[in-house]
């Protein structure tokens, strides 16, 4: 029987067959004692504090999910000071990606779907930034926006610092992963809400991404497809249907969004495929630039981590090659 230290290896190898030796390097996760360090360098989203917190008791910490001895997988439960956590790359290739982990709106999964892609991205080039986002369920005044304002509100950030970290403030992705691809498809279809007042200069700036990758992705509130802890902290009992219908990003697509590359297993059980496949019929239908990969198995929530051995593996090198199409 194998050790946890032979099955990590076990595991390790299936990671670095099935991403290649390009990406090797990043793809490698040891034991905790071994494993990169979390990045130093943190942007505050907002120097004054988040928006509408009058209201907000909860306390932010971080918890640990799963075995820190072999792979960590942390999460941080009821976001208070919003932040941009920073990878740069060692050869930046010009281009930016925000990162929204998921969660299902009741945390923010920091290893699996944030510093693991982050790093994964990083070794490639893109400057990337890891977003802590708030929950709408922890008393915010904006509620189900309060999400989006800390989305927006990093876009705009990251884009003004562009030029001091090397790269185009017209080169910045999104890529969100379950209830943090709800966030980043609400971003991509109503990134020029007005959801809060500006704070600095860095409000001036465009909160539209140049590209949004969607991987297992929340999108609708419609019962029939809903992932329903996600429906459950984003809505009210006094929201109204047309509330639910505003923070459905497939019923708000217009023409002229940003290219958006979407991800999803067939068999996932927690988010219906049928997210992913109503979003792409609405950008198909607005003629927005859109790929769509359905694999047979994956489940949810796999990441880079729990891709081994499945065709899913395949899935950031497919993002890379759209987003080098679409100039990202």
């Amino acid at each position: 029987m194998l050790n946890r230290r032979g099955a990590l290896a076990t595991f390790l190898t299936g990671v670095l067959g099935s991403l290649g030796a390009r990406g090797a390097e990043a793809a490698t996760m040891t034991p905790s004692s071994k494993q990169p360090a979390d990045p130093t360098e943190i942007l505050r989203l907002w120097p004054h504090g988040a928006p509408g917190g009058e209201g907000v008791t909860v306390e932010e910490k971080i918890i640990e999910r799963g075995d820190p001895k072999v792979l960590m997988d942390r999460a941080q439960v009821h976001t208070r000071d919003p932040k941009l956590a920073v990878f740069r790359p060692k050869k930046p290739n010009g281009a930016a990606v925000m990162l929204t982990p998921g969660g299902g709106y009741e945390r923010v999964v920091l290893d699996k779907e944030g510093y693991e892609t982050a790093r994964w991205l990083a070794d490639r080039g893109y400057t990337c930034f890891v977003l802590f986002y708030r929950m709408p369920g922890d008393g915010w005044a904006a509620g189900g926006d309060a999400p989006l304002q800390d989305a927006q509100r990093g876009m705009r950030l990251i884009r003004s610092k562009a030029a001091e970290m090397g790269f185009s403030a017209d080169r910045v992705a999104i890529m969100g992963f379950s209830a943090g691809g709800h966030l980043a498809a609400n971003l991509t279809v109503r990134s020029d809400a007005p959801t809060y007042d500006p704070v600095d200069a860095a409000d001036q700036l465009p909160a539209k991404p140049n590209l949004s990758a969607l991987i297992y992705p929340v999108v609708t509130l419609d019962l029939t497809a809903a992932h329903p802890g996600s429906r459950k902290q984003l809505l009210t009992s006094a929201d109204t249907p047309d509330r639910a219908r505003e923070l459905s990003p497939e019923k708000q697509v217009r023409e002229g969004l940003a290219p958006v590359f979407l991800l999803h297993a067939a068999d996932d059980k927690t988010v219906p495929v049928e997210n992913s496949l109503t979003m792409f019929a609405a950008l198909k239908a607005k003629a927005v630039p859109s790929e769509l990969h359905v694999f047979e198995e994956g489940g949810h929530g796999f990441g880079l981590r729990f891709t081994v051995g499945k065709p899913v593996a395949a899935w950031p090198e497919l993002f890379e090659r759209f987003a080098k199409r679409h100039g990202i």
